[in-house]
């Protein structure tokens, strides 16, 4: 079973997007908003697919306050995880804002929240997860 880690501060969506992966999507799930737990299951291979909120409030590395752009490029700069797939999600979901992101983040895709379609949000996850 493949298994999304979803990184996101707000308990609420962290549940939404939890329950819908896994009932939907048939999708294993992770949560968490500790950077390192984050880059440690990256680098296990124990994530096939990140689910990674932008704007994260209490998100720390090396000392430093980061969010969601930061940490994705911590992780697509590193050769051991540069093939994780990386999925942006914001509730800033203002124009241009996709494309600014992914540039400058290197993720792979962008979902604005809130999640209206679900069936669309499941299909846009499996088709970035690693094929067997």
């Amino acid at each position: 079973m493949k298994t999304v880690l979803i990184v996101e501060d707000d308990p609420v969506n962290a549940r939404v997007f939890a329950k819908i992966l896994s009932k939907r999507g048939g999708l294993a799930v992770q949560h968490t908003e500790d950077v390192d737990k984050v880059i440690e299951m990256a680098r296990t291979k124990e994530a096939d697919l990140i689910l990674m909120d932008v704007s994260l409030a209490r998100s720390v590395y090396d000392g430093k306050a980061v969010d969601g752009i930061k940490i994705t490029q911590l992780l697509k700069g590193d050769p051991e995880t540069a093939n994780l797939p990386i999925i942006l999600v914001t509730a800033h979901a203002m124009a241009g804002d996709r494309e600014d992101f992914l540039a400058e983040s290197g993720a792979d895709d962008y979902i604005s929240k809130p999640v209206i379609d679900h069936q669309e949000f499941v299909e846009k996850i499996k088709s970035l997860l690693p094929k067997e």
